[in-house]
């Protein structure tokens, strides 16, 4: 395995105890992302409780899409500090350098196009406060597209704040939480380690991983955006098919983190979720490669036979064959 890809959750090391440490560490991994990155970092700014008690901090994984220190710079007139790697690392080591360089009690990993609401911290903060038990807390969120325009919101877990029950058989059945809406205490992750294993689908891993061994609490009021567009890692890795193989190793992690009771009961309801997800997916961006598409369909659907991954299959085979057969009429119409 690629040293990009950690096999085993790589460590967070502990904070020395004579350290002055703030309340927040909002780290803010970055790889080429500058026409968002803006928008990240006044997102978090509105909401700056000052040095004292958050840390702001844009790690930078070797942008090549421009001066992205300079944006730094002029977005956060000094507030906000700015570190870049000597060589681009992957977006899981790059996690890794976020972790170890925090100093907060809190660690909010928001990635470089993601956005948080006004209210954000104060809300996650009343969740700490109120059930301080917990290893992490998040609030629901909404889908933004390029433009930054609301598509659609997250699923609500619950309507009220609270503890969520049962939440580690909910978020092992299905995603449910998208990175900008978390945040997790940093000796949780210095007792479980980062981020590993795969490019697509860590974070889930992560968040079953820390619902084994912490209660979690959340908030029905929508205070993130998760950005979908087509150069962000998880639109890159439809394109190539590499998020089906990582699914499928997650789903083998996950597994063994429940129960045997459970296990086979969850594995079913999270290839169920996963592979309908994927098999919509491959419709959705089924015009931008027409066979690579329909190809992919056809694995999800020998990964998980249901409805929905039969539907998608065999729609996107018949509009690939009449592409085919219209292609080749245009051909013959030519040569007359």
């Amino acid at each position: 395995m690629s040293d990009r890809i950690p096999e085993s959750p790589p460590v967070v090391y502990p904070i020395p105890d004579n350290t002055n440490r703030p309340l927040w560490s909002v780290m803010i991994p970055a790889y080429n992302c500058i026409n968002y990155l803006r928008a990240t970092i006044e997102s978090v700014l509105c909401q700056d409780q000052g040095e004292g008690l958050m840390q702001i901090e844009v790690v930078d994984d070797c942008s090549t899409d421009g001066d992205v220190a300079q944006l730094v710079l002029e977005t956060g007139k000094g507030r906000v500090a700015y570190f870049r790697q000597n060589e681009n690392v992957g977006s899981l080591r790059n996690f890794e350098t976020c972790l170890n360089r925090s100093r907060g009690i809190y660690i909010h990993l928001l990635h470089g196009d993601d956005l948080v609401l006004p209210g954000f911290y104060a809300e996650i903060k009343k969740l700490f406060d109120a059930f301080p038990e917990i290893g992490a807390a998040f609030t629901r969120y909404a889908y933004v597209n390029s433009e930054g325009k609301k598509t659609h919101n997250g699923r609500l877990i619950q309507d009220f704040e609270g503890v969520v029950d049962n939440w580690l058989y909910k978020v092992a059945s299905s995603h449910g939480l998208q990175p900008p809406a978390i945040v997790v205490k940093r000796s949780v992750y210095e007792q479980l380690g980062g981020f590993f294993a795969v490019h697509y689908g860590e974070d889930w891993e992560m968040w079953v991983r820390i619902a084994k061994h912490y209660p979690v609490a959340y908030s029905p009021k929508i205070l993130a955006w998760y950005r979908v567009h087509p150069a962000n890692i998880s639109s890159s890795f439809f394109r190539t098919g590499q998020s089906l193989e990582d699914v499928k190793k997650v789903i083998g992690l996950i597994a063994e983190m429940i129960p045997e009771q459970q296990r086979s009961q969850v594995v079913r309801a999270a290839k169920n979720h996963f592979s309908s997800y994927l098999a919509e997916k491959s419709v959705a961006d089924f015009g931008r490669d027409k066979k690579k598409y329909m190809e992919f369909a056809y694995k999800v659907f020998r990964f998980d036979s249901n409805p929905r991954t039969f539907k998608a299959f065999g729609f996107l085979y018949l509009r690939y064959v009449y592409s085919l057969v219209k292609g080749s009429a245009r051909r013959l119409l030519k040569r007359q």
